[in-house]
């Protein structure tokens, strides 16, 4: 005769407390990719991390952050005529969602990198771009844009930056 399994019965309020990442408890990192300040204050932007730590290094000891399961969810913080530097991501598609401000989204030929196409995104627009194919952001309102940022792997391979990207020679150090 075959026993049924038996499960310890769940915690339900300390299961949804584990999933909650508060705007209180959050923070805009202005430090993580400051590297890329390097090669101009237009590269300056912050990340507010809720799910996994993205593919902007190494926070595992931000015990505030959820641990990632199956993607990454930031915020950016953008500020005017700021750039996000074209930059590939070879293991995971990644989706931007803005909240506020306008956006400039652009892909890039992979071949080259000198083709590209621009669409511009407002409040609750969204772009998924594909694994492999390189994309740069640029703030185009007067104000900060403020966007989701979710990229679908567990912990995100720390993307490349093409010959076409200001940031291609520029290290993390």
């Amino acid at each position: 005769m075959s026993e049924t399994p038996t499960t310890a019965p769940v915690d339900l309020d300390a299961l949804i407390d584990s999933c909650i990442a508060s705007r209180d408890s959050r923070y805009e990192d202005w430090d993580t990719l400051g590297f890329q300040a390097k090669a101009g204050d237009e590269f300056r932007r912050a990340q507010i991390r809720y799910v996994g730590s993205g593919a902007t290094g190494n926070h595992e000891t931000d015990s505030r952050i959820i641990p990632a399961g199956g993607f990454t969810f930031s915020n950016m913080r953008l500020p005017a005529g700021a750039v996000g530097p074209e930059h590939t991501h070879h293991d995971a598609e990644e989706a931007f969602f803005v909240l506020e401000g306008n956006l400039e989204v652009t892909v890039h030929d992979v071949e080259d990198g000198t083709k590209t196409a621009s669409r511009v995104l407002g409040y609750r627009d969204l772009i998924r771009v594909p694994a492999g194919v390189p994309r740069s952001l640029r703030n185009i309102g007067d104000t900060d844009a403020l966007f989701c940022v979710i990229i679908g792997t567990t912990k995100p391979q720390i993307p490349t930056y093409p010959p076409t990207s200001a940031m291609h020679g520029v290290t993390r150090d």
